[in-house]
């Protein structure tokens, strides 16, 4: 954080503190302080946000530990709200829950254990950038247009008059060349006087950045998972919630989608992650190869790594820095995946600061706000026309939240108030995980709402109507999950061969279609054409072979046709190889219906 003073100027204690409880401090003499300015708490200067005030008392909650602070030590104001600062440089780090890199941190505190009180900025200062005017003197520019760009990594990073600026004509643009972000690069001249623009600028992180207008979703996020992209979608611009039980794979998807989700920038929120699950991202994610650059993923990533064993409070901050980013470059027209895991312990932030504010809990200790928190998380995903008077781009915000109810319970509060703000659920099932069906999705109890508005993006991207594919499926495995009730109960045997038949087409569907391997070179990521000629052929499977079961053909010689080895393996098969093999395994299967029903008839 930085304060509002100049340098060499004093710092006057305009308060004192009169209680420490905890990360919670009380202070007195703080008549004109707002809610939500940062203040710095203690000889330490520690970093404290104002939640409440009472007369002259203002409430803090500390985002550094507290430990050792006494009653009557200088509570110092800096008139400025938590903010994100957002240049060049983003890209490729590793943040902690207040935006501070770690990496320098480290350097700074001569060791891994961060100091209290340590301040360091977000992006480096003395680093040089390249960078190229795309305005020029004379042109008259409002918040959103570009002044110029630089490249970061593989992403042209657009440098443009932030928001809330009065705007005004170009006095002066900078010429093409190496510049530090602390340098100016345009100056302004309008109503509200001259301005000087750097490469970066703050933005308070619990407010929304503006834009043009808010735009339909209608283009799906592409993720190569062929359970979510077919039958539970998320598009650009749309929020997914993804809860589950320990184990059931919640942190492997997250990293899945992270990896291969259709998008320019991916911010990843570590809210209150366990330490292990954290330092093995820190340890792949640099590794990875983006597959749509051949450049190393981190550099168009950004981490954000506050685990549970870093200051609560800092938790509840980490979300809204990290969707700040996010929106960032949205505003470039990029289109954004955050992924946050998970908000049940950000949720948990939120209650233990309530309690100790002595607020009266709702259900299962939580604050009574903890919805509107929620809903002004997801809230700000959408797909946007960005700002700017010669712009016409689209940027997109996708905000996928990982939920972690004790005990797999969908009933608790984080579940229920999330499922109301999100166009798509991914409940995650801990018996599909315990029979490894991974990723494992509940089709019983996962949703979309953005299915019927991308039946046209299916339509013109494969020539497939997915939709219809994805009808039949779900119609077979909801039929399917009645007769294995039933069938627990009296045997599979006892089963008409109709219904077993319906069993196995449902089977096939899961084995061949919904189970994927994350960790195979050519399952791991399955591209939309691929989902679409898979699925139609399972779906068929059913039609293709109710004859035979009407005919009296028995279903044991169903059950061992070889042409079904063949369709289980078509997820294995590359795309380049895929339309032979498909027609291979169809002919196999065609030719042993044949077979089979003149068998019957002779």
């Amino acid at each position: 954080m930085q304060r509002i003073v100049g340098e060499g100027e004093e710092e006057t204690a305009v308060g004192r503190i009169i209680q420490v409880k905890g990360p919670v401090v009380a202070a007195d003499r703080m008549r004109g302080a707002k809610i939500r300015e940062i203040v710095r708490v203690g000889e330490e200067e520690l970093i404290g946000e104002i939640v409440r005030i009472r007369g002259d008392v203002a409430v803090i909650q500390v985002y550094e530990p507290t430990s050792g602070m006494r009653v009557g030590e200088p509570v110092k104001r800096t008139g400025e709200p938590l903010s994100a600062e957002l240049g060049p440089g983003l890209l490729g780090l590793v943040l902690d829950g207040l935006g501070r890199p770690l990496k320098r941190i480290a350097e700074e505190a001569g060791g891994p254990f961060i100091t209290r009180g340590i301040e360091v900025p977000t992006l480096p200062r003395d680093k040089v950038w390249h960078f190229v005017p795309k305005a020029s003197q004379g042109d008259a520019l409002t918040p959103g247009d570009v002044i110029g760009t630089v490249m970061e990594g593989a992403i042209e990073h657009k440098i443009m008059v932030p928001p809330g600026s009065a705007g005004g004509r170009a006095e002066y643009v900078a010429p093409e060349g190496d510049y530090t972000v602390e340098e100016v690069v345009a100056t302004l001249s309008g109503p509200g006087g001259r301005e000087d623009l750097k490469m970066h600028h703050r933005w308070p992180v619990r407010i929304p950045r503006p834009f043009k207008e808010k735009l339909d979703p209608s283009e799906l996020l592409v993720t190569g998972q062929r359970v979510i992209d077919t039958f539970f979608p998320a598009v650009k611009g749309g929020a997914v919630a993804i809860p589950g039980g320990f184990g059931t794979g919640k942190t492997v998807t997250l990293h899945q989608v992270s990896k291969w989700a259709d998008a320019d920038v991916v911010v990843y929120v570590g809210c209150g992650e366990r330490g292990n699950e954290m330092t093995d991202l820190l340890h792949t994610f640099p590794k990875l190869v983006d597959p749509k650059t051949g450049r190393p993923l981190m550099e168009r990533s950004v981490l954000i790594a506050n685990t549970s064993n870093m200051p609560v409070p800092a938790r509840e901050a980490s979300i809204f820095i990290g969707v700040t980013y996010a929106e960032y470059f949205r505003d470039m027209g990029l289109h954004v995946v955050l992924t946050a895991d998970s908000t049940s312990r950000w949720a948990e932030a939120l209650r233990e600061l309530s309690s100790r504010l002595e607020e009266i809990p709702s259900e299962r200790g939580f604050p009574a706000y903890l919805p509107d928190f929620i809903a002004s998380f997801y809230e700000r995903a959408g797909r946007v026309r960005v700002l700017g008077s010669n712009r016409d781009e689209v940027g997109s915000v996708a905000i996928i939240g990982a939920v972690s109810p004790s005990g797999g319970d969908f009933n608790e509060p984080v579940t229920q108030h999330t499922m109301r703000y999100v166009g798509a659920f991914w409940a995650l099932d801990k018996d599909l995980a315990f029979k490894r069906h991974f990723p494992a999705i509940n089709w019983l109890r996962s949703f979309s709402k953005y299915l019927e508005g991308l039946r046209n993006w299916w339509l013109s991207e494969t020539g497939q109507d997915m939709m219809e594919y994805r009808d039949k499926a779900m119609a077979l495995l909801q039929r399917a999950s009645s007769l294995e009730e039933v069938a627990r109960v009296v045997g599979e045997a006892a089963l008409s061969d109709e219904n077993r038949l319906v069993l196995l087409a449902a089977e096939l569907i899961k084995e061949g279609f919904l189970v994927q391997n994350a960790y195979h070179e050519v399952d791991t990521f399955c591209p939309p054409r691929k989902q679409a000629l898979m699925l139609k052929v399972f779906t068929e499977f059913y039609d293709r072979l109710r004859p035979l079961v009407d005919a009296g053909v028995p279903m044991s010689a169903i059950q061992g046709m070889k042409s079904l080895g063949a369709l289980r393996r078509l997820k294995f098969v590359p795309p380049e190889e895929f339309d032979s093999a498909l027609d291979e395994a169809v002919s196999r299967l065609e030719a042993e219906a044949s077979s089979l029903m003149a068998e019957v008839r002779a």
